[in-house]
């Protein structure tokens, strides 16, 4: 009997089940692919060691500002890839081992829910399991809008995140279709190392819910490079390389050698039993409380399966609740100030609410808005940047509602203005904590003097 028996080895399954081993519990971990899910895997961590790597061409390419020239540069998308999948293959290791040194059971084998009654039952590669309490963390997959053609040339000429990772020849052009956070990474990634990109967008914004003036200013910072844009456009079929869609009334087309498809991810709670066990479930996501409890007792979800903020952070901080909740520690998932960050050049992150939500919500809101110009390390460090902080104030409480940001290292700053909301510290209280300088991130102590 197994104190614990986890479906899903990503960020949400593998912190659960690191932290339950950690507690002493005995634990089971079922796996069907690799570990680290599609973070580790096909998203934020291969994403990012591509990323890096064309910011690294781009300033070999053109440092002359800063008194530095180089000649023949070139980018090699082969080793770029290569190196990629080598530092996957360490971090999965890493989390192996880390597993092990817990006493976690790895099974690599698709899980089947069997029954529920006074005790969970899974079944996997032709062996039963028994346990106390069950975590679900199936995570999610990529959504194949109903486009037509899409399905046809799904993984030869349209890809998903999956396969835009591996590709080991730089497409002359490339399509996105859907604007949002994986979409605008690789159209930055492949862009800035020679593709030409469009990128197709149904909303009339990209970068999905950030803050509206910094999303336009993003979109203005690539249209200069030579991004292009169809925003409030719907796609209406993909035939070989052509993408149509409309606009305006109007019917056009684009042309790409590759199209990423990347329209947006969906729990996934179907192919491992989860009917059996009768758990509530809406939208297509299974309903959990700030216990990540579901509805029958002694299960929980963590990680996408849930919905919500679709983020790696995220499920590990629901795995460590569900885990405190099954040790009888209290412990509850709060939303108030979840990070996200958009990983291009500039980066992009935010915490907290926006402007316009705090409007929508009825509160007194007050807005300052500073160039990175304010800070000394960023001019020192940035040739003819737009970066921008905006820092929104509840001013019915003194308390701060949210940051948004557009800058580099935003990614690493943005930590501690959550650590401010979450708090719920107040004006003054901010305004004495003493940031390093010179720092990029001092452009937060700026803004909050100018309130």
């Amino acid at each position: 009997m197994y104190d614990v028996l986890i479906i899903g080895g990503g960020p949400g399954g593998y912190i659960a089940a690191e932290r339950a081993g950690q507690a002493g519990l005995k634990v089971v971990l079922f796996e069907k692919n690799s570990l680290g899910g599609v973070c580790l895997n096909e998203g934020c961590i291969p994403s990012k060691a591509l990323l890096n790597s064309s910011k690294l061409y781009s300033h070999a390419k053109d440092s002359s500002a800063f008194g530095v020239t180089s000649e023949n540069v070139s980018f090699d998308q082969s080793k770029v890839v290569k190196r990629k999948k080598k530092v996957v293959r360490k971090l999965v290791a890493g989390i192996g081992q880390t597993m092990k040194s817990h006493d976690v059971e790895l099974v690599y084998a698709p899980a089947q829910i069997e029954s529920a009654a006074d005790s969970f039952s899974v079944v996997a590669d032709g062996k039963s399991y028994t346990g106390k309490h069950l975590i679900i963390a199936t995570g999610s997959e990529a959504m194949l809008p109903p486009i037509e053609g899409v399905r046809e040339h799904l993984g030869s000429t349209v890809l998903t995140n999956r396969e835009i990772l591996d590709l080991e020849e730089i497409p002359e052009r490339l399509v996105v279709i859907g604007g949002g956070v994986i979409g605008l990474e690789m159209a930055c990634y492949y862009h800035t190392i020679g593709s030409e990109v469009d990128v197709v967008e149904m909303l009339d914004h990209i970068a999905g819910n950030v803050d509206p003036e910094i999303g336009k200013r993003l979109q203005e910072v690539y249209e200069k490079q030579g991004m292009r844009f169809h925003l409030n456009a719907k796609v209406m079929s993909v035939s070989g390389g052509d993408v149509t869609f409309e606009k305006d009334g109007e019917t056009h087309t684009v042309t790409a050698d590759k199209i990423l498809l990347s329209t947006g991810r969906r729990p996934v709670i179907e192919g491992f039993g989860l009917e059996k066990l009768g758990v509530a479930v809406e939208r297509g996501a299974i309903i959990v409380n700030d216990k990540c409890e579901t509805s029958v007792p002694g299960v929980y979800a963590v990680g996408d399966v849930v919905g919500g903020a679709m983020l790696a952070h995220v499920a590990y901080r629901e795995g460590e609740v569900a885990v405190n909740n099954i040790l009888n520690i209290e412990d509850r998932m709060t939303t108030a100030a979840i990070p996200s960050v958009i990983y291009t050049a500039p980066e992009v992150a935010w915490v907290g609410k926006t402007e316009q939500e705090m409007v929508t919500l009825g509160r007194e809101v007050e807005v300052v808005e500073l160039p990175m110009a304010f800070s000394g390390r960023y001019v020192a460090e940035t040739e003819r940047g737009n970066g921008i902080c905006r820092l929104v104030l509840d001013a019915e409480n003194n308390t701060l509602a949210g940051v948004h940001m557009m800058c580099q290292y935003a990614s690493e700053i943005i930590l501690a203005c959550g650590v401010m909301i979450e708090e719920e510290m107040t004006l003054d209280e901010m305004k004495r904590i003493i940031f390093p300088h010179p720092t990029v991130g001092e452009i937060v102590r700026e803004a909050l003097f100018k309130i």
